[in-house]
């Protein structure tokens, strides 16, 4: 196997059937997961194990799905194919079903011609860097090579029929028993991704009126102008079908982006707002604390403040935020992209369970939810992403490291610089928040243009 790092920030991503999203990469990458995880017996034969694989809607999930499952079977798995259903579905049903691992097959909100493997240990978390380290090592090495279990101890893949529908009844138990979504208009917006039948249906089954759109998936339409990233099309349903709320997920559906019933976005930040102020009078929250990254809005951590609470800083990536949780003993997280954690609820981000939490909050209080996010009120934020040849140190190149300390300098306290690589994309992202819109749009323009220059 080639030597190049294979992980990013979410798991292993790139373009489908070129290096590293090829059927020969996914199947390594099953026997080595396999080799690390698997107990067994004093002869080196596997113990009975299982692994869940689920994927999304793109055409190559057939063929990663495939080669992931041969891989695993070669170790001596039992593999269970669930099919398209969202990434917290596969790592609920890795922990309802015990499974030793859960494999997902999903480039999350990129476009079709993308795809990507995310891997979840037995209780549902995504494996951290040095486990991925681990599974790197053992595709680079010969340790593979001598462990081929034969005859009766070759493992097989079954389908299963019902993951859907133990999803489904998973997330609806997420919502106040005694509350039902009587008479409340959604539209919903499924990215023509792997939610398209379940998502509906949990909200239906609850009682809301439910407009769906984007729930066609052909293979090439996933994130394609729709969904969590592009949720103008759902503000325009919202208005069009008179909704009182609308809800966008990605391809994977462990991002959501709302709208209130105006048409206006309601983001990640503010999805965290008002559940965390909900969850401090209720004394739910844990440490009346949330964990949140360095592209959160200032916003949120001012709102937080002024009800007693307080947020701290995790590395980009919902991984990295679930760590932090963990860490801390705390049960919410989350980042301005939409992906939000309950931890009492589920290991991963959960678009579905977020917008239930939400409605849930409307239901009880009786507020629309253009009146819940007036609790926070957002600072002036942009962002621009800049294509770069290669993820070099920023640090070794002088004049961006002067841009930024310029900007920097300029905002003084009332505002904050974050650049970064993109963990899935050839991207630098360069954000810049203060309290002037023009002059923050003129400072991230200086930088992006000085990173163009150098790294471009």
């Amino acid at each position: 196997m080639a030597k190049e790092k294979l992980f990013g920030t979410d798991g292993v991503r790139g373009v489908a059937n070129q290096y590293p999203m090829t059927s020969e990469v996914a199947l390594a990458i099953g026997r080595a997961t396999g080799y690390l995880f698997f107990d067994r017996d004093r002869r080196g034969i596997p113990k009975t194990t299982k692994v869940v694989i689920g994927k999304d809607t793109r055409l190559s999930g057939y063929m990663l799905e495939n080669a992931l499952a041969a891989g695993f079977c070669s170790m001596g798995a039992k593999v269970f194919l669930v099919g398209p259903l969202p990434t917290p579905g596969i790592a609920f049903l890795t922990r309802s079903m015990r499974a030793d691992a859960g494999v997902v097959i999903s480039a999350s909100h990129n476009v079709y011609q993308y795809n990507g493997i995310k891997i979840f240990d037995r209780y549902g978390y995504k494996l951290p860097d040095s486990k991925e380290r681990e599974i790197e090592e053992i595709m680079n090495s010969e340790e593979l090579d001598s462990y081929r279990p034969t005859m009766e101890f070759i493992g097989k893949a079954t389908r299963i029929d019902d993951a859907m529908g133990r999803y489904i009844v998973y997330c609806k138990d997420t919502f106040p028993q005694d509350l039902t979504l009587d008479g409340i208009r959604i539209v919903l917006d499924c990215a023509n991704g792997a939610s398209y039948k379940v998502a509906p249906i949990v909200f239906q089954e609850l009682g809301a009126e439910v407009f769906a759109v984007n729930c066609t998936p052909n293979g090439k339409n996933i994130n394609d102008q729709c969904g969590a990233v592009f949720p103008q099309s759902m503000c325009k349903a919202v208005h069009e079908h008179r909704a009182e709320l609308g809800i966008a997920l990605d391809g994977d559906a462990d991002r959501v982006i709302l709208s209130d019933e105006t048409g206006e976005v309601v983001d990640g930040d503010q999805i965290l707002a008002i559940c965390a102020l909900q969850m401090i009078k209720d004394g739910t929250l844990n440490k009346n604390t949330v964990v949140v990254t360095p592209m959160s809005n200032m916003g949120l951590e001012v709102a937080l403040k002024r009800a007693g609470g307080k947020v701290i800083s995790a590395q980009v990536g919902d991984r990295y935020v679930v760590e932090t949780m963990r860490k801390q003993d705390l049960n919410l997280g989350g980042e301005q992209s939409g992906h939000v954690i309950f931890l009492k609820h589920n290991t991963t981000g959960d678009g579905i369970i977020a917008a239930l939490k939400v409605l849930g909050i409307m239901k009880r209080t009786g507020k629309k939810l253009s009146e819940l996010k007036k609790q926070m009120v957002q600072y002036p934020q942009v962002l621009e992403n800049v294509l770069v040849r290669q993820k070099e140190d920023f640090n070794r190149f002088p004049k961006i490291i002067e841009a930024i300390k310029k900007v920097e300098a300029a905002l003084g306290e009332n505002g904050r610089v974050v650049v970064r690589y993109s963990g899935t994309e050839p991207l630098a992202r360069v954000m810049v928040e203060g309290e002037d819109y023009q002059k923050i749009h003129e400072f991230v323009h200086e930088i992006a243009q000085t990173i163009r220059i150098q790294l471009g």
